[in-house]
């Protein structure tokens, strides 16, 4: 049975290997990694999967910010990585994570707006996000617009950029 747990309780070394595993060597030059930047994950929205003492998935929460062109700050949170042990991968734990984490994220309060950079047919169906009011955002890298996706009654539909918050958030 998969338990999910506070990803502040596993080894630091293992979420990185998992990483690794799921999304190749190259995954630091991933614009999302630069949206993220270098500040701390939202403690409180990042899980780990364990099943039988195995980690078996990741999910981590960023603050962030959208700096809008007229001069106005919005705080979201993004979502990701995203983490499956490959072998895993087709289990439904990347399905769970994402429940489990919208979950708390209501339940904190965080849900308001929420975006995340990813494939809007899978994101769309299973968790009603979408790039309805993403399309005047630039992010610091490379992004397919259509994977731009945002949820909750907050998203801001400004122009501007989206870059880190650099806060650490319980």
């Amino acid at each position: 049975m998969i338990a999910f747990v506070p990803l502040s309780t596993v080894d630091a070394t293992a979420v990185e290997a998992l990483l690794d595993r799921a999304f190749g060597p190259g995954r630091h030059e991933r614009t999302a990694y630069r949206v993220r930047g270098d500040g701390r994950a939202i403690a409180s929205l990042s899980f780990a999967a364990v099943d039988d003492a195995v980690l078996v998935g990741t999910i981590q929460c960023w603050p962030v910010l959208l700096k809008a062109d007229d001069g106005t700050e919005h705080d979201m949170v993004m979502i990701g990585p995203v983490a499956v042990a490959p072998e895993r991968q087709r289990d439904g734990i990347g399905r769970m994570l994402m429940t489990h984490t919208l979950r708390a994220a209501h339940d904190t309060g965080r849900d308001g707006a929420m975006m995340l950079i990813g494939d809007p047919e899978y994101y769309g169906r299973f968790f009603g996000f979408d790039a309805a009011r993403t399309g005047s955002w630039r992010l610091p890298g490379p992004v397919e617009m259509r994977r731009l996706l945002a949820k909750g009654d907050a998203v801001p539909t400004q122009a501007g950029m989206v870059s880190p918050a650099n806060a650490a958030v319980a």
